[in-house]
């Protein structure tokens, strides 16, 4: 059996520090703290330090750095401290995103609901006040997974796929939120929508989120959530996390 974290080679040019073997609380906030203490060492030759769920991957150029010197370099930062005692939101953020639930903005927020077994007031009260992490950015640019929620919102991905949901829409699965970046098609169930730009290409820094962040989503009118459409932050309040 392999000890855990792990470093793996993938292709000719990276490397795979992996934390758990799925999804994991403990392990997630872990491999965010790992990751921004690797970025920090700022090692000649390494290119790229990217987070997943589960694990933290990690480009090197090899005209730069050996391998083996790498590889001795990320197993003595894995060794140097206890990774799941570490607070990985020492510098962490706290997003809240006016969000609009149910209706045309959340069309199957019915359906969730009735799959818990609450009624949707219920459901958008506990869901606006679940504080989630941005546990992974992919899928598209500057798009976020979240979690995780609480256990009875281990609401499984449909078996057929909703054709279309918005830019900022607001999707549920598996006790995790995912807010796309995009016009996109899902297998997630989509219960609301914000006006919050997550990819701004001209901005300094291109991705709103970063692993790590926490986000809130309140519930706000059609009303006030209108008023927010021209503005790219989506209404979105930046603070620091406690």
């Amino acid at each position: 059996m392999t000890m855990l974290p792990h470093i793996a080679a993938i292709g000719t040019e990276g490397y795979l520090v992996r934390f758990a073997d799925r999804l994991d609380d403990a392990a997630n906030r872990a491999l965010v703290g790992f990751a921004a203490a690797l970025e920090a060492e700022d090692i000649v030759g390494v290119v790229e330090v990217s987070t997943a769920l589960a694990s933290v991957f990690v480009r090197f150029d090899v005209t730069r750095i050996a391998r083996a010197d790498l590889v001795e370099k990320l197993q003595a930062l894995l060794d140097s401290r206890d990774w799941t005692a570490e607070r990985d939101n020492a510098n962490a953020r706290l997003w809240r995103v006016p969000t609009l639930y149910g209706g045309a903005a959340g069309p199957q927020l019915g359906e969730v609901a009735k799959l818990v077994g609450v009624t949707e007031e219920a459901a958008v009260r506990e869901l606006s006040a679940a504080r989630v992490r941005v546990l992974a950015i992919g899928f598209a640019p500057g798009q976020p997974y979240l979690g995780m929620l609480p256990e009875r919102w281990d609401v499984p991905r449909q078996t057929a796929l909703s054709p279309r949901v918005p830019q900022g829409a607001l999707v549920l699965a598996v006790r995790q939120f995912n807010l796309f970046a995009n016009e996109t098609p899902t297998g997630w169930r989509h219960i609301a929508t914000t006006h919050l730009k997550l990819f701004q290409p001209d901005a300094p820094q291109p991705f709103v989120l970063r692993p790590g962040d926490e986000l809130l989503f309140p519930a706000v009118s059609e009303h006030d959530w209108a008023l927010l459409e021209t503005d790219p932050m989506g209404g979105a309040q930046l603070e620091e996390a406690t």
